[in-house]
């Protein structure tokens, strides 16, 4: 069955950097859209970032310029190299293959 695996959270403070990583199973990377979710306690949870099969990316406002999406289709995973965190940035991060499935989560707190 499909896998997503994120690593690469933990906890920073305010104007440091994280990179985030997902490593999927058994779909190739190279042929799907991949993106980046995030849930903040008592907060929906909401769209961070995609990279479609083009290499083009969007982000949200809120992490535009501070935030890089990329990915390695060599090793079936994806990144978000996240600069200049905040506090808001506080959230449960999950990666998503073709808004279709989801990982497990990997937590980012900011102080």
């Amino acid at each position: 069955h499909v896998q997503l695996v994120e690593s690469g959270g933990g906890s920073v403070q305010a104007g440091g950097s994280l990179r985030l990583s997902c490593a999927t199973s058994p779909l190739p990377t190279s042929r799907y859209c991949l993106a980046w979710f995030r849930q903040a306690p008592g907060k929906e949870r909401e769209w961070v970032s995609s990279i479609n099969t083009s290499e083009e990316t969007d982000y949200a406002d809120s992490v535009a310029g501070r935030f890089t999406a990329s990915r390695d289709n060599a090793k079936n995973t994806l990144y978000l190299q996240m600069n200049n965190l905040k506090s808001d940035d506080t959230a449960l991060y999950y990666c998503v293959l073709n808004l279709s499935y989801w990982g497990q989560g990997t937590q980012v707190t900011v102080s």
